[in-house]
Order: structure tokens, then C-alpha cells, then sequence
């Protein structure tokens, strides 16, 4: 009535939903449960639907912003797919984070017919998306590691990585053959000898061979120790509000201690964003030191929670 009479501007209000999302809780009272218990680190807790834990695990402003004009303003209450929220940061990562290499589970392969002293400090470019990231070198020598998952000593017939006397090509580097494998006294896998074809370099051949399997590696003697920190969905069902404490994921964290990592993520910054190859996308956590360099996972290549079964 008063602003009518006045005759000054009537703002409208508009009443509107929370936003929820499945496998989550957004209740402060209910989170604060979580904190208080020590089921996560703090409200900076890179698993929390907060924004300082958003932000600790790497999520762009952008990203979070894209999936908000995704999603709208209801009134209604509903429940968004936090896959869209994930989606959204991969679609911004994709665009801006620079691509590196690193090794969760090392297994070490010597090239012997490599020289022994060389080092050679191979080009790759920082983002194919964007050309603008130029590029960096990284360097390779006799000694090398590659994920563990990616050789088989009895590979089914659709595994295109290293075997016994399979041929495959090391991102940005050469082509390698496995001829020999070390084992321990438990029969488990310490290390592989392969040759490597000095034709090859940059990963191609003037025969035009094909190869099949590109992989990622690091130096042994450039490598540096770094802690992952990988992480999946807090909780083990998409509506955890009734009963959020009795549907805690016990597989939401997994660290991984003594990865390998390329020499120049040293000087990373918390404001970098860097896409792990083949592996997902990534950010330093803010308890970093110089003897403790810390990574947490923002988002997977691709959505893999619904083949999971915990």
C-alpha cells in the first residue's frame, strides 16, 4: 500500500527451490553432522557441496556458474544430476587445463638399447584445445615409469598396451617392444625391458606402421613423489537425506602416497588446473609444502560412477 500511494517502484519477490543434488546432502544442520563426527576434513573438505570444498578440489568459478543456467531457478523442489555438475567442469577443464603426466601405480621399464647417460627433453604441448598454452619439455631417459595397469604379462585380445613382444607408442616419445619381464620371489611384476625404435620419435614412423596403444610415462630419474588424492561420491545412494549417516561411501577417498609426477609440476600453483593424461583432472590442495606435494582429483575423463558397484 505504501508503495503504491508513494508511487515508487514495486519489486517483485519470487520465492524459489533449493538446489539439491543427488548422492548429496546440501542441509548445513546435516553437514555439520559430518564435520562434527570427522566423517570429512572440515567444510573445505574437497568431497563437501560447499564452496570452499568445491573450490579445494578444483572446481572453476565458471563451471559452476555454467551448471546453474543449466539447471534454472524452480519453485518446485527437485533434485539436479550432480552429473551435470560434473559434466559442466569438464566441459570448462577441457578448454583451459594444461595437460601433463603422471603415474598413480609406477612400474619401471628400462629401454636397453637406449644409452645409458642420455637425456633427451622431448616437446609436447601444454593444451591441444588451445594453442595459446605453447608448449613445455619434458625429459626422457633409459629408465622410465608406466601405470601398472597398463601391461599384462596374458592380455585378453582387446588390450592395446604393453605385453610380451607388443609394440606400443609412449605419448610424445618413441615407440617401445617388451622382450623381457622381472619378477619377484612373490611372482609379481618390479620391472619390464623393452627396446625402443630411435626412427620413431614424436611417435610416428616413415614406414607408416600402426600402432595401436599410446601410453603415458615419466623419467625414473626426473620423476618427482607427489600424494593423490582420488575421489568418488560421498555417499552410496542418490537420496542419502533420510538415513545420510548409515549411507556413508567408505570408498569416497582413496590417497595414493608415492605417485610420480613431471618435474615441472613443481612450481604449480593452487590457481593451476592440469588434466592428469588419460587419467582426469586435477588441482593442488592448499596443505601442499615443498616436501609434500598434494593433488586432489576434481573430475574423472568421463563418468564412470554408474559402472561401479560398491
Amino acid at each position: 500500500w505504501f508503495l503504491k500511494e508513494l508511487d515508487i517502484h514495486h519489486p517483485k519477490q519470487i520465492e524459489f527451490a533449493r538446489l539439491n543434488l543427488n548422492y548429496s546432502i546440501m542441509s548445513k544442520r546435516k553437514l555439520k553432522v559430518l564435520v562434527d563426527n570427522n566423517i570429512v576434513d572440515g567444510w573445505d573438505d574437497p568431497r563437501m557441496p560447499t564452496i570452499s570444498g568445491l573450490r579445494r578440489r578444483g572446481y572453476s568459478p565458471q563451471s559452476i556458474r555454467n551448471f546453474i543456467y543449466k539447471t534454472g531457478v524452480v519453485k518446485r523442489d527437485g533434485v539436479s544430476d550432480i552429473s551435470l555438475l560434473e559434466h559442466s567442469l569438464r566441459e570448462h577443464l577441457n578448454s583451459i587445463a594444461k595437460r601433463v603426466m603422471v603415474v598413480l601405480n609406477p612400474l619401471k621399464v628400462i629401454i636397453t638399447n637406449y644409452p645409458d647417460q642420455k637425456v633427451e627433453y622431448l616437446e609436447a604441448k601444454n593444451n591441444p584445445e588451445n594453442a595459446k598454452d605453447g608448449s613445455r619439455k619434458i625429459p626422457f631417459s633409459k629408465e622410465i615409469y608406466i601405470e601398472q595397469s597398463d601391461f599384462l604379462e596374458n592380455p585378453p585380445k582387446k588390450f592395446f598396451r604393453l605385453s610380451l613382444n607388443k609394440e606400443v607408442r609412449l605419448l610424445h616419445a618413441y615407440y617401445i617392444t617388451c622382450h623381457k619381464i622381472i619378477k619377484n620371489k612373490n611372482n609379481d611384476i618390479i620391472e619390464i625391458h623393452c627396446t625402443y625404435d630411435p626412427d620413431s620419435k614424436g611417435g610416428w614412423t616413415q614406414d607408416g606402421r600402426k600402432v595401436k596403444g599410446t601410453m603415458h610415462w615419466v623419467s625414473s630419474a626426473h620423476a618427482i613423489n607427489a600424494k593423490i588424492h582420488l575421489y568418488n561420491r560421498l555417499f552410496k545412494t542418490e537420496n542419502p537425506n533420510n538415513d545420510f549417516l548409515n549411507n556413508i561411501n567408505p570408498e569416497s577417498l582413496e590417497i595414493i602416497k608415492n605417485a610420480k609426477i613431471e618435474p615441472g609440476l613443481k612450481d604449480a600453483m593452487e590457481t593451476d588446473y592440469f588434466q592428469f593424461v588419460r587419467i582426469g583432472y586435477f588441482s593442488l590442495d592448499e596443505q601442499t609444502s615443498k616436501d609434500n606435494i598434494v593433488f586432489n582429483q576434481s573430475v574423472g575423463l568421463r563418468d564412470s560412477w554408474t559402472k561401479k558397484k560398491i
